[in-house]
């Protein structure tokens, strides 16, 4: 699918593999772009310490040129401004922990990897920070602690060793990590879906993301299974998917926003995550936009006076929620004002305020799964066995209830108008909302931005045309987006 160029100084002594051509920044300048030519992707690596010098005009006509480079101009610009690795960002800290740093350390880290067992995870991370194929980093030891400082350097500058050691890198990362088959090469796009092998409940279990593969490769897309580790990569690809549950405080929000900021078409964005896994922002957008929803207060505290305004409120058993959780985790029922201040001393250890709800009884929670705006699937999810919840985490050979799936148009129009009207609040990604229904009144529990889909489950009325419905959208917006 793509073709790769490697931009050096000097082309002499670069002997990479097939598919690779090493040309120099004048042939780059002069021969490029090419009529009616492949997606090509550039390695830069020209000189980029001045500014507008060959290297950072190289990258910068690249971009220009619809050309996926590395470094990008950003990257080029961050790290020319950059003195004090340490003293631009604090999140390394915890990797410089526990090295004995008897005398300063110079070494380079290419395409993020260094031979330094105990310094891997550190160049890995600043590679994902600044991706660039030559990095130097020097580490020393000052009177505030260990500190470093990393730059930027080219190809020219290395000696043969280091020359040696890169090319081996170099030749690593485009036939791996760049890697296409001639098959793959038909397709217009590419695709990351984020997956968790070791998650226990994932969005989508390993049948359904197969089913998802396939539907991409018909509407163009080659759609690929990515781990969290295998994610600082992203600019390579054109859309991420997200099929790992998702929170704010984790990577896969870091992730999402890092491909938005690449410009990859992202489902979920990082937005719908950020508001979709608070139940604090869905209580007040519900409120504020007359979205139907279970009766909710915020608590703050669990003083005597918190208590009486709870009970004055709500009757017994009530529903406490934390702002942030997943499947029905972090919500619990209580059934005495004993247990009210218990569970609410337990929860306010751990987080600012939670949510008092109403307790809604129901023998099942519709899911209605919409897309942009549009409802694509219905299930009805009934309720653990002698469980008052869907998931009873608790239980080890009981732990959901069984499932209904129907088509849209047999669900209730007040319930779909109620998903859809959430959802627009959220964003225009794929969700799937909760809502209970009791006689003719309904009522949003929540909007999920990262849906379950599963084989035999959420698919079990459209069958592969689900996947497709999903697919197509992603198909769509890489059009509207223009390369």
């Amino acid at each position: 699918m793509y073709k790769t160029l490697v931009v050096a100084q000097s082309s002499d002594n670069l002997s990479l593999g097939d598919g690779i051509d090493v040309i120099t920044f004048e042939q780059y300048l002069q021969d490029y772009p090419k009529r009616n030519e492949t997606k090509t992707r550039v390695i830069n690596l020209c000189d980029t310490e001045h500014y507008l010098s060959r290297g950072y005009y190289c990258s910068l006509l690249a971009e220009a040129r619809k050309h996926k480079v590395l470094p990008s101009v950003s990257t080029i610009n961050d790290l020319r401004n950059l003195a004090n690795y340490a003293d631009s960002s604090l999140l390394f800290n915890s990797d410089l922990l526990g090295l004995d740093l008897d005398q300063p350390i110079e070494l380079f880290a290419f395409f993020g990897h260094v031979e330094n067992e105990q310094l891997k995870k550190l160049a890995r991370r600043v590679y994902e920070k600044y991706p660039d194929p030559i990095l130097k980093l020097s580490l020393f030891r000052d009177e505030n602690g260990i500190n470093f400082n990393v730059v930027r350097c080219t190809y020219s500058l290395l000696d043969e060793v280091q020359k040696a050691e890169f090319l081996n890198r170099l030749n690593i990362f485009t036939h791996v990590v760049w890697r296409q088959s001639a098959a793959e090469r038909k397709l217009r796009w590419d695709m990351a879906i984020l997956v968790n092998p070791d998650e226990t409940h994932p969005p989508s279990d390993k049948d359904a993301i197969a089913r998802f593969i396939k539907a991409a490769a018909k509407v163009g897309i080659h759609a690929q299974t990515i781990t969290a580790k295998q994610a600082n990569h992203i600019a390579q690809y054109d859309a991420l998917f997200i099929r790992e549950t998702t929170a704010i405080d984790h990577h896969t929000y870091r992730i999402a926003r890092k491909a938005e900021q690449e410009g990859l078409v992202v489902i979920d964005d990082p937005t719908s995550i950020m508001r979709c896994c608070n139940k604090a922002f869905l209580h007040d957008a519900f409120s504020y936009n007359k979205v139907p929803a279970p009766k909710t207060h915020v608590v703050l505290g669990t003083s005597d006076v918190e208590l009486d305004n709870i009970e004055a409120h709500f009757d017994y058993p009530i529903v406490l929620k934390l702002p942030e959780g997943a499947f029905s985790k972090g919500v619990f029922k209580v059934a005495t004002r004993d247990e009210l201040k218990e569970k609410l001393d337990l929860l306010l250890a751990d987080t600012a305020l939670v949510l008092v709800q109403e307790y809604l009884f129901t023998d099942f929670d519709w899911r209605i799964g919409v897309l942009n705006g549009r409802a694509i699937f219905a299930c009805r999810y009934h309720m653990a066995r002698n469980h008052w919840q869907i998931y009873n985490h608790g239980s080890k050979r009981f732990s959901s209830g069984g499932f209904e799936t129907l088509p849209t148009f047999e669900v209730p129009k007040k319930v779909l108008d109620a998903a859809i009207k959430a959802c627009s609040i959220i964003g225009k990604g794929l969700y799937g909302v909760d809502i209970k229904q009791k006689g003719n009144q309904v009522y949003v529990i929540e909007v999920n931005d990262n849906p379950s889909i599963d084989h035999k489950v959420e698919d079990l009325y459209l069958g592969n045309e689900l996947y497709m419905h999903i697919m197509n959208e992603f198909a769509h917006r890489l059009e509207m987006r223009g390369r």
